[in-house]
């Protein structure tokens, strides 16, 4: 049998990566904790080790129900939980039980069971993990906030932090410790299902917005995780977001210095702010699956950061080594070969057999003591953080604010600030209440739509059911202005079962019909939700029903407003110029009805901004940190070389309700050097009549590099608010060092020369007097 051979990963190499470095802990000890770790680890079996590393799901010991409007509470199958927790003690369960939502008081009963059946067997509590992705995904009656897409949009840390403070404390409210989020993949393919998960295309953008999540979740450095908070997983390690195809779960062919400076920057960033996990990239890079890849996940995490927190696989992905990649030749050389990689916990998540296969490789030399050791390790030190020795379980009343008026209100404002103006043509937007309206489009009466996927359950499919209690679009309309104002017929609707982007036969004669006595159309288009792999695509354009729907309501006459409710951006060129207005809500979760009523009716002022590029055409897919030769009039001479950007709205943009100047940018030094710290101010003036907030953004750009830069950069940005007439100077702090790249040869560098900057319509320029390259992987 061939073999395929991974450098640097014998097993006598392999020891704690910690112990390794002379960088300071990413994460800070507690001496009490080590102690206890390793008299625990003293007295540990090596099944009972190797059971700390294997996390299965909880279908596997039990099961539920997955019938659309049936919900049959979870049972434990009394001799599968033996086996799971008895035999092969295993340390981790996941997921949600029969792909259905629990209460609070389920989730509570199912934990405290398995933890009382861990801790009579083994004297250590399991740790429980689940897809809380934006508020209580898998909770019922929970909070869910908008996607990571909206925060994204809002530019705003505190809606970051808050959005993982709010997610924590609620899910603690069910007994759950771990959460497997945030995502902080950058999404650059806006072909790719996933976009919406993501903070956006930028580095900066998602590293700022990243670590203010990991914070709100964990409440700390991670040196200890308190009562309201939970461990989060950062996921997914790294460069998930730019699959060559766009399709999930397939190679990225990236270079070291884009993995490096952009791709890494969120998820060093987070562990050096205390991260106490990360789930590795499904995929593969230059042919390297990730799984597999001891650089990344040993060097670039573990040893180079000193990081002591743990690494776990995604779903089903050591298999995926033997049986999908062909790097390996069957799951125990997979095992082999992710473990020695760095591999701390599998997600297996259906067999035990990991446990079984595992041990054979220690016992036959293939993985050595150290690495079981390491891995234990890191699994024990997190329970200890989370205080699971101490309070495995608790009770539900100890959380008086789950589901609370308080966090509907940050989950609504949160909605609103992520909303973002494309349009506003004669200022149609906003509305007076006494206009009719028709709303039509298959996005204007369903929750499943606003929420998307990892919405109660993993496709979002049944969030009208379970999020009866909150206002769609229409019903959010109706409530503002009265049905008397309102007129509904969709034309075009989705099919309730099947894919995603399966429509009915289209009505679009009778919304054509029910414009001839409105004032004005809101055409409510978009995508259904999906997640993960069943939401690949085979073309970005928006479906030719919905497309015909806004040509024909278009053509009665009456003013058209466009609301994209879409996890990606569709291409739309084709009917932009048809619309009066255009407004991206993006997935604004349960309060996103109520927040686009409240925008369109002029009671918030949008301030959103585009946290990623709009395409124009399908062929035309660029982020806004493109290269200068993708942006090149035609050459003089003989050959007409050329490239042109065409986009349908760029990275940032955003219209409000009021105009905003800028003037008097000015920085604290002209020249500096790496150490320097640059401080830059510029005056905003909101020049209109009503009260609004701006996101400012700083640009820059490396005039001359000896790699070819990109056009530019964000460096910083700040939301205000500002008052018609009011002037704010805003400050915005750069770090020399942040103006730095990765070189050909992999290494940081800063050069001497010239950068331009841009705050709004106002540029400077600084200027960098020494050139300073880094000996260290990291600045």
């Amino acid at each position: 049998m061939k073999r395929i051979l991974f450098p640097f990963i014998a097993a006598g190499m392999l020891v704690n990566a910690s112990a390794q470095t002379s960088v300071k802990p990413a994460i800070p000890q507690d001496k009490n904790v080590e102690q206890k770790v390793e008299a625990l680890l003293k007295k540990m079996t090596l099944e009972e080790k190797i059971g700390q590393m294997t996390q299965l799901t909880i279908d596997v010991i039990g099961k539920g129900a997955n019938v659309y409007h049936t919900i049959i509470p979870f049972e434990f199958d009394e001799a599968l939980l033996d086996t799971v927790i008895h035999k092969y003690k295993i340390g981790s369960i996941l997921n949600v039980p029969g792909a259905t939502p629990q209460t609070r008081e389920e989730w509570t009963n199912i934990i405290t069971r398995l933890q009382k059946e861990a801790i009579a067997e083994t004297g250590i509590p399991i740790v429980y993990g689940v897809d809380q992705i934006h508020g209580t995904t898998y909770t019922r009656g929970g909070t869910l906030l908008p996607q990571n897409i909206n925060v994204g949009a809002a530019f705003n840390r505190e809606i970051a932090y808050e959005g993982g403070r709010i997610s924590a404390y609620e899910t603690k409210a069910g007994n759950i410790p771990w959460t497997f989020a945030p995502v902080v993949d950058l999404g650059r393919d806006p072909r790719w299902p996933r976009m919406w998960e993501t903070f956006g295309e930028d580095a900066y953008l998602t590293t700022e917005l990243g670590r203010e999540t990991v914070k709100g979740f964990q409440g700390g450095d991670g040196k200890s995780v308190g009562k309201n908070h939970v461990a989060a997983c950062m996921k997914h390690y790294m460069g998930y977001g730019v699959p060559y195809s766009g399709k999930d779960r397939t190679p990225s062919y990236i270079s070291e210095q884009d993995m490096r400076e952009k791709h890494f920057a969120p998820f060093l960033e987070a562990i050096r702010n205390g991260a106490l996990s990360v789930m590795v990239n499904s995929g593969m890079n230059n042919g390297m699956p990730f799984h597999a890849n001891y650089e990344y996940l040993t060097k670039w995490l573990k040893e180079d950061l000193n990081w002591d927190g743990l690494i776990v696989t995604d779903w089903a992905d050591i298999n995926n080594l033997a049986f999908r990649d062909r790097v390996a030749a069957n799951k125990k050389e997979a095992v082999k070969m992710a473990i020695n990689a760095g591999i701390d916990m599998s997600m297996d998540p259906y067999s035990w057999d990991f446990c079984v296969l595992l041990k054979e490789l220690v016992q036959e030399g293939e993985v050595s003591m150290e690495r079981i050791d390491d891995a234990t390790r890191r699994v024990l030190r997190m329970k200890y953080r989370l205080g699971l020795f101490e309070k495995p379980y608790w009770r539900i009343d100890e959380y008086p604010d789950f589901a609370s008026k308080k966090h509907a209100n940050i989950a609504l404002k949160a909605a609103e600030e992520s909303i973002t103006l494309l349009k506003n043509e004669g200022n149609i937007l906003p509305l007076a209440k006494g206009k009719k309206i028709l709303i039509a489009g298959p996005n204007a009466n369903a929750m499943r739509p606003l929420n998307g996927g990892w919405s109660y359950t993993w496709q979002g499919d049944r969030a009208d059911e379970f999020a009866q209690e909150y206002n769609t679009i229409l019903e959010s309309f109706t409530q503002k202005v009265g049905a008397g104002n309102i007129v509904y017929e969709p034309g075009v609707t989705y099919k309730a079962k099947g894919s995603y982007w399966d429509e009915n036969a289209p009505e679009i004669e009778k919304a054509v019909a029910a414009a001839a006595n409105v004032d004005v159309i809101l055409a409510c288009i978009g995508e259904n939700s999906y997640c993960e792999t069943p939401g690949n695509l085979v073309d970005l354009t928006l479906s030719k029903n919905q497309i015909e729907l806004v040509k024909a309501l278009a053509a009665t006459g009456k003013p058209v407003i466009l609301v994209l409710n879409e996890g990606r951006p569709r291409i739309i060129d084709e009917i932009v110029p048809l619309a009066k207005g255009i407004i991206q809500i993006y997935l604004p979760g349960n309060y996103g009805g109520d927040a686009l009523a409240n925008v369109v009716y002029g009671d918030a002022n949008p301030s959103g901004k585009l946290p990623y590029t709009y395409p124009r055409y399908i062929n035309s897919l660029i982020t806004y940190d493109y290269k200068p030769s993708e942006n090149l009039d035609k050459m003089e001479g003989a050959y007409d070389y050329d490239a042109i950007v065409s986009v349908q709205w760029a990275f940032g943009y955003g219209l409000s309700y009021t105009t905003f100047e800028y003037s008097n940018l000015k920085v604290d030094k002209s020249s500096f050097n790496s150490n320097d710290l640059l401080t830059f101010t510029v005056d905003v003036k909101n020049t209109g009549k009503v009260t609004g907030k701006e996101s400012v953004l700083l640009f820059t750009s490396d005039k001359v590099a000896s790699l070819t830069p990109d056009v530019r950069r964000l460096r910083a940005f700040e939301k205000i608010e500002l008052k018609p007439g009011e002037t704010k100077t805003v400050t915005l702090k750069v770090k020399a060092s942040d103006l730095a790249f990765v070189g050909y040869d992999g290494k940081w560098v800063l050069e001497a020369g010239e950068f331009g900057v841009q705050v709004g319509n106002q540029t400077l320029d600084v200027a960098c007097t020494n050139t300073k390259k880094w000996d260290t992987p990291n600045r």
